[in-house]
């Protein structure tokens, strides 16, 4: 089922008009912004199907910048962002992608800063709710409902266990887990969702794992992206 309850349909606080146009576009930049993990030099948003017919009317644009300043749905900067992001520096520039999407909602962002890169696609499926269906080249699937764990590593037998293994410890419970890789032995994401916060030592311990080249988080439930972004 896409909705756990009737406040995913309804959607969360947030600056209008749409909850599948404004607010689940505004998840969408967040999320490439905590994967990227800083304030992006240059973005390029590409929209796809309905967002690419109707992105400028119903404030997309402005509502996917919002999201990669981190501010959340219901910020009331968002009208402003595409403003806020060229007196910070930033770098946008918005396409209308074709090709076989998997819903008529369907970004692509790729941010940048210094040698540093996030590439995310995602689709807004309602009520703000998203989908992740892609990061950098890797076909994995989260929402950004719980605090995600995505972990790059080669693909090595016992990783997985290792990984299970610390979370187990800590006492943090897994409600999803995403794979893919990119050939035998070759580059592989792990994404987890979990069901609780996880600590900087966690995911230090995490990044000191043998054959682990990059982790990061993904965490759109704590505290409001209302400060300076």
């Amino acid at each position: 089922m896409r909705f756990k309850d009737v406040f995913s349909i309804i959607g969360p606080a947030m600056v209008g008009p749409s909850s599948s146009h404004t607010a689940g576009a505004v998840r969408i930049g967040r999320v490439a912004r905590h994967l990227l993990g800083d304030v992006p030099e240059r973005a390029e948003i590409r929209f796809y199907g309905s967002f690419a017919d109707t992105y400028r009317g119903h404030g997309t644009d402005l509502a996917i910048v919002g999201g990669l300043l981190d501010f959340d749905t219901d910020d009331l900067r968002i009208p402003s962002s595409l403003k806020i992001a060229e007196q910070l520096g930033i770098e946008i520039e918005f396409r209308e992608g074709k090709g076989s999407i998997p819903h008529p909602n369907t970004a692509r962002i790729a941010a940048r800063r210094g040698e540093r890169e996030a590439v995310v696609t995602a689709s807004s499926i309602g009520g703000g709710n998203i989908e992740v269906h892609g990061v950098n080249d890797f076909d994995v699937k989260f929402t950004a409902m719980y605090p995600t764990l995505l972990v790059f590593h080669d693909d090595r037998p016992g990783m997985i266990a290792d990984l299970t293994r610390i979370l187990s410890r800590e006492h943090v419970n897994i409600g999803h887990m995403s794979v893919d890789r990119k050939g035998r032995s070759g580059e592989a994401l792990t994404v987890i969702d979990t069901d609780s916060a996880l600590s900087d030592d966690l995911i230090r311990e995490v990044a000191q794992l043998p054959t682990v080249r990059d982790v990061r988080l993904v965490d759109l439930t704590g505290a409001k992206g209302g400060g300076s972004p």
